[in-house]
Order: C-alpha cells, then structure tokens, then sequence
C-alpha cells in the first residue's frame, strides 16, 4: 500500500466557493486522484492535511495554528512511510494583512521542503519526494472573501515561475495547476467542484511516475 500526503489548504480541503461548506471526498481533487490511482491498480492512500487559511510560514494575526511549517516534520513522522509527499500552499501568504510577494511565498515552500526532509521518521524508512503544485492565481477576489484578498491578485504574480524556480533549486517535482484550473468566478480564490475534477485527472499523470 503506497501512501501520499496532501498538505494544503482551502483550495484542497475543498470549500465549495461562496459558502463555507466542503466537498465530499471523491469530489475534492485527492480524492479524485486516489480513485483514479486505484482504478489504475495502484494500491493507494491519499491523506490530506489541508488546513482554511493556513500560510505557507507565517501566522494569520486573527487564527492562530496557521503557520503550515508548524507540525509538518511531525505530521511525515505520523504519515511514514511515504511514498509522496505534495505541497500546494501559498495563497494565503497573500492576504491584505501580510505584504509578501511571489518570492516570499517561494522560499516559505522551501522552507517546507526542508522540514520535510529534516523529519524524525523511522529508522530505515526513506524521505519521502516532494511534489510541488503552485496554485492557481488568484483573480479578482469576490463576495465574503473580497476584503481579506484585497490585493492578492496584484501580489501573487510571478508565483509558478518562483515555484519552479525552487524546485529546481532543491531537487523536487514541480506541477503549475494554473496550466489547467482556475479559480471559481464565484470568490476569484478557490476551486469548483469541476475544477476539482479536472486537477485531479490532470495529478494522475503527474503522480503516477513518482510513486512507481
């Protein structure tokens, strides 16, 4: 049984944009990446450790616990072993209340990487690969959310390229999902179930060679 972490944030955990639900399992994209990897014969478990609002490195000054290199070396210990490990974070480090850029954001992913790879798992059980999905960009941000992305779309240009850059740099994967999602009109920030769809078809042909 091969196992694969998903660590993200609310593009992944799967709300359904312009409300504060969530999509079922086999409609959000690991899911629909996991019974796909299955209908390939691949004996597979995706577990996802996707957090609303979590950062990349930095602390949401309203939530606490948002800090994604707060716990990962201790969430690849519980999850060991591994046979991928996927990082899609980096939105939120561009919400109004923080003045990051495409950059910042690419070397708190860095940052991740490390910890990953710096975590106290088992003797004999490898570290796991990095995959590294930028997200997409966020558009113009819309509805509820419109003031707390204020500015993101401005902010966060440049980020697959900066993404690409750094796993390169540290020897990862890398997968833009920009390539083939975009965020719902409804919000401008997060997935639609067929976009969900479609990234988790796109993933399988991504995973597939780093899990064989």
């Amino acid at each position: 049984m091969k196992q694969i972490l998903v660590y993200g944030d609310s593009l992944t955990w799967g709300i359904i944009p312009g409300t504060r639900r969530r999509l079922a399992f086999d409609a959000r994209w690991p899911g629909v990446l996991e019974n796909l990897l299955r209908g390939k014969g691949v004996a597979v478990r995706v577990f996802e450790d996707c957090l609303n609002g979590r950062r990349t490195v930095w602390e949401d000054p309203f939530k606490p616990g948002r800090n994604g290199s707060n716990g990962l070396a201790q969430r690849i210990e519980c999850h060991s072993p591994l046979a991928l490990a996927i990082l899609m974070l980096g939105v939120n480090d561009f919400q109004s209340m923080h003045a990051h850029n495409a950059w910042h954001s690419s070397q708190g992913i860095a940052t991740l990487v490390n910890a990953i790879r710096q975590a106290p798992i088992e003797p004999g059980m490898p570290a796991p690969p990095v995959l590294v999905v930028a997200p997409p960009p966020v558009q113009t941000p819309r509805g509820e959310i419109a003031p707390k992305f204020a500015g993101a779309d401005a902010k966060c240009a440049g980020l697959a390229d900066a993404y690409r850059a750094v796993a390169a740099t540290l020897g990862c994967s890398f997968f833009d999902s920009a390539s083939v999602v975009a965020p719902s009109e409804v919000d401008g920030v997060h997935l639609d179930a067929a976009q969900h769809l479609v990234l988790g078809r796109a993933m399988l042909d991504v995973v597939m060679p780093l899990i064989a």
